[in-house]
């Protein structure tokens, strides 16, 4: 088989095989049965599960804030995912490149190795995610010039300064997508004393979601949980209330954008400055962060032009030419 690329991310997996392009894109996520231990459906079938299975059927995401958290099941999860676009070949021969947050621990990067060897590559690459998302959203880092891509994906947000094709400072932190679920959750708890679930609080993410000035006609009617009697409740939400639950959490990427900044050089600080900053990820889709961002950090923001394959695409590019890859490996 043909080498791949894989992002393997805390709310979906992406992989890209050279020469092809990107030929799946499926939830991290697998349903097994407690009982058993059997794997009942993996991807978009076992997305569609969670919240809504029964007692002896679990739907979970094995990864967490972009790393492993179950060995077992992020094995069998890939190992399917590998089966659905290799067919009949082999990856005896294939290099595989799996991509992984900055700044992950050599024991976090060991156990992506492992995954790497357990479904057969010949030789492994473990790159770090925002070098790829900036190959991907077509930044040119291999400039003597720097460049700087804010990579907001399900679990976390990695920032990256990058110059003569490498890292030169970075940070990732474990304030992302789904964390901005937990925000919505949490704060649809505090308000109307009702429990809502991850599907939902995505849903109100993607319709309601906006740092813009907010419309007041523009409301959802959402059903969860009531805390007080435990019967089913409906209530209607506002933008203006979900842009309230979402701002403290960008606020603190704000915070980790400027510490990355601080740390630089004067030569480096200034090609920010006339380049601005690229955002990718799927935080990238949530309306009107870029003038936010940009209003607190006075730098130039600009949104990816397909934020949520940027990292696949970047290994791809990687995979063709060899020059990007950590020789290290």
């Amino acid at each position: 088989m043909k080498d791949i690329g894989i992002d393997l991310g805390t709310t979906n997996v992406l992989i890209y095989v050279k020469d092809e392009g990107i030929l799946l894109d499926e939830p991290s996520v697998i349903a097994i049965d407690t009982d058993t231990k059997e794997v009942l459906a993996i991807g978009e079938d076992a997305n569609k599960m969670l919240g809504r299975t029964p007692n002896k059927v679990r739907a979970i995401r094995p990864l967490k804030d972009g790393v492993i958290a179950d060995f077992e099941y992020t094995n069998k999860m890939l190992e399917e995912f590998i089966k659905r676009i290799k067919k009949k070949s082999s990856l005896k021969k294939s290099k595989v490149l799996i991509c992984c947050p900055a700044n992950i621990t050599q024991v976090q990067k060991n156990a992506m190795y492992e995954l790497a060897e357990n479904v057969g590559a010949k030789k492994i690459y473990i790159e770090d995610e925002p070098k790829a998302a900036a190959l991907g959203a077509g930044l040119e880092i291999d400039k003597a010039s720097g460049c700087m891509i804010v990579d907001i994906g399900g679990g976390t947000t990695d920032i990256a300064i990058l110059s003569l094709g490498s890292i030169v400072d970075s940070t990732s932190i474990n304030i992302a997508g789904n964390h901005f679920d937990k925000a919505i959750i949490d704060y649809i708890k505090n308000k109307y004393d009702l429990l809502i679930g991850e599907k939902t609080a995505e849903e109100i993410k993607i319709n309601l979601g906006t740092l813009n000035d907010t419309n007041k006609e523009n409301t959802l009617e959402i059903k969860g949980r009531s805390i007080k009697d435990g019967m089913p409740k409906t209530v209607a939400i506002t933008e203006e209330e979900i842009k309230e639950a979402l701002l403290p959490e960008i606020a603190k990427i704000n915070v980790e954008i400027k510490k990355v900044l601080e740390k630089i050089s004067p030569e480096l600080s200034s090609d920010i400055v006339d380049k601005g900053i690229i955002i990718t990820g799927g935080g990238a889709l949530l309306r009107g962060i870029a003038d936010y961002i940009e209003d607190d950090i006075k730098i130039p923001i600009y949104i990816a032009e397909n934020p949520l394959r940027c990292v696949a695409e970047g290994c791809g590019i990687m995979l063709i030419d060899s020059k990007y890859l950590d020789k290290n490996c």
